[in-house]
């Protein structure tokens, strides 16, 4: 892939507000120097006390409830922006900011202040025969960088999770969210220098526009670890085309399956949550498999409260039977099975088994997060055990796969891949490990 096509998808189709570089910048030297920045700063958390990384994070969360009216200011800048490009409205969701998200954010800070620091952790340890002392002990990565589209959420996740971990973090955050990340960015590094840790521990390259984010991934030595975050296109390029180690977050084909047995009112209550409760984020469900047996008694119901809430159906032939007068109701087709919405939308299939669902959904998923509602115990074992996702939920809403909501904080991103993490990623995916061996005077016979 040339470098054209490299900037053209990792905007993941945005044009308007762009930022790029003046004229005549060396973008990859500009790009080198952040990363350096950013490993000298991260020194300074090497032999930082919890106490010292956690009144850091608190400080930050202050500054950023302290400034909100200026931070909703710029993000209104960039929703207009967004609104007039044709923006869908799942991404107008997740980049909108309010002083009540804001709030929430800075609570997700302090939540990570008040979790266990990961670093040194002992892993595990023992004494060999020979009287070595051995132990393997987590240590931060270094310098993460993230690469992300119209989420601002993130840059502040990204950043405290970072500072907890004892790392550095570069942010590329696309234009779509420019203005508000400009101001973030800028609240935070102030809040960082007045708790006596170096700003540069959160340093953004939106400044250098979309050949900021192929410096980036080009820049293996300086940057250790890089993350992506955002649609399809965005997290498949930067995993084929980066040279710095890639940690590979997904996007959520999610399914909700209701089994034969299922609970009418708790399935229609799960499947409600996970399609409409937030629909522009990748675990809320795209696909609905109902099991035939289930169908007479769960479809009716079920269809007509989401036609309530104003979601289009996309259903094979026995869903759409069951569909109420006046929803909005369309033949699936494969392209249904195989989209993320991220809106009002959702594909419904009655199938004749669990193998069926399970089959379905090995075609289909992304490997994000899949759910069943059941009362078999055996049926919601053979789902847990042959349904290869990053997370799978029994008689829960697949809106639980969040860091928040399982203890670990905020969340950088959600792994689909196998590799070092799977699933939220929290604080301790932002380690990595080192083996500490202590002798008295060992030398090798």
């Amino acid at each position: 892939m040339t470098t054209t096509s490299h900037e053209a998808t990792l905007t993941g189709g945005e044009t308007t507000g762009a930022v790029e570089p003046p004229q005549g910048t060396d973008v990859t030297a500009a790009v080198h120097d952040v990363a350096r920045r950013a490993k000298v700063a991260s020194r300074a958390l090497a032999t930082a006390t919890r106490a010292t990384k956690d009144a850091a994070l608190r400080a930050v969360a202050d500054a950023l409830v302290t400034h909100a009216d200026a931070i909703v200011a710029a993000n209104a800048e960039d929703v207009d922006r967004g609104r007039a490009s044709g923006m869908s409205d799942g991404l107008l969701d997740r980049l909108a900011l309010t002083a009540r998200r804001i709030a929430s954010i800075a609570d997700a800070l302090r939540d990570v202040a008040g979790l266990p620091d990961p670093v040194g952790e002992v892993v595990r340890g023992q004494t060999l025969p020979n009287g070595l002392r051995l132990r393997q002990v987590r240590v931060p990565m270094g310098v993460v960088g993230m690469i992300y589209e119209a989420r601002p959420n993130v840059t502040v996740d990204a950043a405290g999770l970072a500072l907890k971990s004892g790392n550095a973090v570069i942010l590329r955050g696309g234009s779509a969210a420019a203005s508000s990340n400009a101001v973030i960015v800028s609240v935070m590094r102030g809040a960082l220098e007045a708790s006596g840790l170096p700003g540069d521990l959160v340093q953004s390259i939106d400044a250098h526009g979309r050949a900021g984010g192929v410096a980036l991934m080009r820049a293996r030595g300086l940057v250790d670890v890089l993350i992506p975050r955002g649609g399809a296109d965005l997290i498949q390029t930067v995993v084929r085309e980066s040279l710095v180690p890639v940690i590979e977050t997904g996007v959520g084909n999610v399914h909700v399956y209701v089994d034969a047995t299922a609970d009418v009112d708790m399935a229609v209550a799960i499947v409600l949550n996970a399609k409409t409760q937030r629909v522009g984020v990748c675990n809320a469900a795209e696909t609905l498999l109902v099991h035939e047996d289930a169908a007479p008694a769960f479809l009716p119901v079920a269809l007509a409260a989401l036609a309530d809430a104003g979601v289009v159906l996309h259903g094979d032939p026995a869903a759409l039977s069951y569909a109420p007068a006046g929803a909005t109701a369309l033949p699936a087709t494969d392209e249904d099975w195989a989209t993320e919405y991220l809106a009002l939308e959702l594909g419904v299939r009655v199938v004749p088994s669990l193998d069926e669902a399970i089959e379905h959904i090995r075609t289909w998923s992304s490997g994000h997060t899949e759910a069943i509602v059941t009362r078999d115990i055996a049926a919601a074992d053979r789902f847990v055990a042959e349904v290869d996702s990053a997370a799978v939920m029994v008689n829960a809403s697949t809106r639980f796969t969040d860091g928040g909501e399982l203890g670990l904080g905020a969340e950088i991103g959600i792994s689909t891949q196998k590799l070092h993490a799977r699933g939220p990623m929290g604080l301790t995916e932002l380690t990595t490990t080192k083996w500490v061996v202590t002798g008295d005077g060992h030398v090798k016979p």
